[in-house]
């Protein structure tokens, strides 16, 4: 298991499994925020606790973050899938950095494209420094 927390300790999230890859965003929310994201569906591989405020991004999205420190700490969407689940990321910068370190950076256009994006081979540990 995996957690996360915003830097006074009030919000947490937990991720049930090291993620396969963390997710570079570079729409005009994420790329202001510097978030490196994980998914899953809330209340499945991912678990939230903790006072948060919500900025909504549109219809889809709403981002939260402690309304103490300011940390943005997971985005989760609107509404439901089809099977009744609720799609969740976590921001894998409020973990420890050597725990997903080895973690392969995948690359999303949320700006024009709505594209992934090719992999360059770097790592959450690059994006540290």
């Amino acid at each position: 298991m995996l957690t996360g927390s915003c830097h006074c300790g009030a919000l947490h999230w937990q991720l049930r499994d090291i993620p396969e890859s963390a997710t570079a965003c570079n729409c005009t929310v994420c790329r202001r925020y510097g978030v490196l994201w994980a998914y899953d569906h809330e209340g499945e591989g991912i678990h939230v606790s903790g006072p948060s405020k919500a900025y909504m991004r549109g219809k889809a999205i709403e981002f939260h973050f402690c309304p103490d420190c300011g940390c943005v700490a997971f985005w989760r969407a609107r509404s439901l899938t089809p099977e009744g689940k609720r799609r969740i990321a976590v921001n894998l910068r409020l973990t420890e950095p050597e725990a997903v370190a080895h973690v392969p950076i995948d690359h999303f256009d949320g700006l024009d494209t709505f594209d992934d994006l090719p992999r360059d081979g770097r790592c959450v540990g690059d994006y540290w420094f």
